[in-house]
């Protein structure tokens, strides 16, 4: 890690310095009071569920729209679904989509270099709120988001996104206090659905620029800081599996496996079925089971430079030729592949017939290259078990 940043005061973004510590002490330091004396006339199961329902509300607005849909384009929602995560976008209060996505792509486009906006090299705290809060006074120019400035919907919400946030983030949670609990009702929603909620989710997103840049695994890449990290992926619903994000930004799913929790990636997938989103973006799993392989190898052959006792021969020979069969089987995917999908566009003139037998080479292709990928990971398992 690079020296953490040195800020001067100058750089000072006061609006974004004012609303991030002033919602914090409110919370820290106003709610217990509040929860203290009027804490037995409130109707827990009114603000419990409105601190739930808009952490989800405000939480999918950037998981699925502002970061997923927005950002990466990884897949298409019908105008209704994409109002609906433009609001509870704007309900998070972190800024406009345009500008959102503005940074997020800088982010991936210059991870861990100085063009990162919120580059972890320059600090834990700088890559958490630190980048927030010592803003440049002048907007940079968003000339890698020319897509969304083209939509109609997209800047409707950059104009009037504040006033949205805080009308339907705070003002809905107040008026249903209120209208539960009349007058102290409506403090508790305010407190509770509003600032409560605010702080929550700002510190689950900010943690994924953070933390997930700090601690975790990287199961896909180290050539980038960007870590999976369970933990945060269960209150970010399912941002936390950022190593695989990093290495395909565009795939709709960031918990790829079926047992990671991703509750936007099971959204999007539920809203397909619905007919309310389209074109879901994927990668091959064969291409996922590869990179997995390279991390891997990368990490064997550190292990085997360092290590002094000598390693059987045998298992490096298996190991070995697991290798070389691998490097085949996926060579010649690869070709078949790019045969069948240039086919399959019709790039090629081919009689049906010559493209189900495209097809059928693809296939057996693909049987080929998983019965690779086995036999390495058996390979690899006996030669690390010599090593541990």
């Amino acid at each position: 890690m690079s020296e953490a940043r040195k800020y001067v005061w100058n750089d000072v973004h006061w609006g974004n310095l004012i609303s991030l510590m002033g919602t914090l002490a409110i919370t820290l330091l106003v709610l217990p009071v509040f929860i203290w004396k009027y804490g037995a006339d409130l109707n827990w199961w009114v603000h419990g569920s409105l601190f739930v329902g808009f952490y989800i509300f405000s939480g999918m607005g950037i998981t699925f729209g502002y970061h997923r849909l927005l950002a990466h384009l990884s897949f298409k929602v019908r105008a209704p679904v994409k109002m609906a995560a433009l609001l509870g976008g704007a309900t998070a209060m972190q800024d406009s989509a345009l500008n959102w996505c503005s940074d997020h792509r800088k982010h991936h486009k210059h991870v861990d270099h100085e063009e990162d906006p919120y580059n972890i090299k320059k600090g834990f705290w700088h890559a958490h709120i630190g980048w927030i809060i010592f803003k440049p006074k002048v907007d940079p120019p968003k000339d890698n988001v020319k897509d969304l400035a083209n939509d109609p919907m997209v800047m409707w919400q950059h104009r009037w996104w504040i006033h949205l946030g805080v009308l339907i983030g705070f003002g809905v949670p107040t008026l249903v206090g209120f209208l539960v609990d009349g007058p102290i009702g409506a403090l508790g929603g305010f407190l509770i659905g509003g600032c409560a909620r605010l702080v929550a989710m700002h510190h689950g997103t900010f943690f994924i620029n953070s933390l997930c840049h700090y601690l975790g695994k990287q199961p896909y890449s180290s050539t980038h800081t960007a870590k999976d990290s369970w933990v945060t992926a269960i209150f970010t619903f399912g941002e936390g599996y950022h190593n695989f994000h990093h290495e395909f930004q565009h795939d709709y799913r960031n918990g790829v496996k079926s047992w990671q929790f991703d509750p936007t990636k099971w959204t999007v997938w539920m809203l397909g079925k619905l007919g309310l989103a389209r074109d879901l973006r994927r990668v091959p799993n064969e291409i996922i089971m590869l990179a997995e392989i390279s991390q891997k190898n990368k990490m064997l052959e550190q292990k085997l430079s360092g290590h002094a006792r000598p390693v059987c021969e045998k298992a490096q020979a298996l190991f070995a030729e697991a290798g070389t069969k691998l490097t085949l089987a996926t060579e010649t995917w690869e070709m078949a592949k790019n045969e069948y999908a240039k086919a399959a566009q019709k790039k090629l003139e081919l009689t049906k017939e010559q493209l189900a037998e495209l097809r059928a080479r693809f296939e057996a292709a693909v049987d080929e290259l998983r019965d690779a990928i086995r036999e390495w990971h058996a390979a690899h398992q006996q030669l690390a078990g010599q090593l541990s």
